[in-house]
């Protein structure tokens, strides 16, 4: 039988594999589709994509700092019971060393490496590990960071920052990757916040400001210190540190003679939409049957 398009697109939608994966399948068994979902479920293929489906917003952070270089990866699964397991947590660190080996932090391109040297890909390990779990573990997002100096820092194993100096030690770079970690600033210095964001901030205060009532030259000169107050909050060297607020974290590097060049901070499931389970009217619904 011939493997056209329609049964392709068939197998696509009974198994959630894509479509080069379903094209060989239907290749090898000669267009016979039961005996291509046979075969991938021996494989394991069919069962790990199924389990794609269901949304994966919990997870690790891990982090990797050799030398100069920093790397750091997010891998979500379903629970935070897994996250937490060996096997996960093995194949997280398998991951790190693979980033820093290859020095690829695109994770679709990620995928296709071997995750060890001699060994299976990325992406066969992580279903294989879909396999042994039982939950949807992803690769979700990778980045590596050069800098003269790097340090690093992981709270619970659900924030991950990594700091790059000029100057300076590791163990500042630590100190302000823990305070990056607890503040979540959104730029180094004050004027790399965009354009963008600070018109729009400005449209905001202005808003705001007109409602008091008050004349248009005070209003300008509201709007330029909250503006002030605004680009020192969200700026990292803007802040008091956390160790000791009486310092700022821009004054407490210049002290080590030093310079923050970049950081870049993960946190678990930011960004993704979580589905919002209700177990007692799932439960309601199975004893009506």
């Amino acid at each position: 039988m011939a493997v056209t398009a329609a049964l392709v697109k068939e197998l696509r939608e009974r198994t959630g594999l894509g479509m080069m994966e379903c094209k060989k399948a239907l290749v090898e068994t000669e267009g016979d589709i039961e005996l291509a979902i046979e075969n991938l479920r021996k494989s394991g293929q069919a069962k790990a994509a199924k389990k794609a489906g269901r949304t994966a917003a919990e997870g690790a952070v891990l982090v990797s700092v050799e030398g100069g270089v920093g790397v750091m990866v997010e891998i979500n699964s379903e629970t935070d019971f897994v996250a937490r397991d060996d096997n996960f947590l093995g194949f997280g660190q398998k991951v790190v060393a693979c980033i820093a080996r290859t020095g690829e932090a695109d994770v679709t391109k990620l995928a296709e490496l071997p995750i060890v040297e001699g060994e299976g890909s990325v992406e066969e390990a992580r279903q294989a590990l879909v396999q042994k779990i039982g939950e949807n573990i992803q690769v979700r997002r990778a980045k590596i960071i050069e800098a003269p100096v790097t340090g690093s820092y992981v709270h619970n194993g659900k924030i991950g920052v990594i700091v790059g100096l000029e100057g300076g030690s590791e163990e500042l770079a630590k100190d302000v990757a823990m305070h990056v970690a607890a503040t979540n600033p959104m730029v180094v210095k004050p004027e790399e916040v965009s354009e963008e964001v600070q018109q729009k901030e400005k449209e905001i205060f202005a808003a705001q400001a007109r409602e008091s009532g008050k004349p248009e030259e005070i209003i300008e000169k509201m709007i330029v210190g909250r503006m002030k107050k605004f680009l020192a909050e969200i700026s990292l060297v803007e802040q008091p540190f956390v160790k000791d607020p009486d310092v700022k974290v821009g004054a407490l590097v210049k002290k080590s003679e030093a310079d923050i060049t970049t950081f870049v901070r993960f946190e678990v499931g930011e960004g993704i939409e979580k589905e919002e389970v209700d177990f007692a009217a799932e439960v309601m619904a199975t004893a009506k049957g």
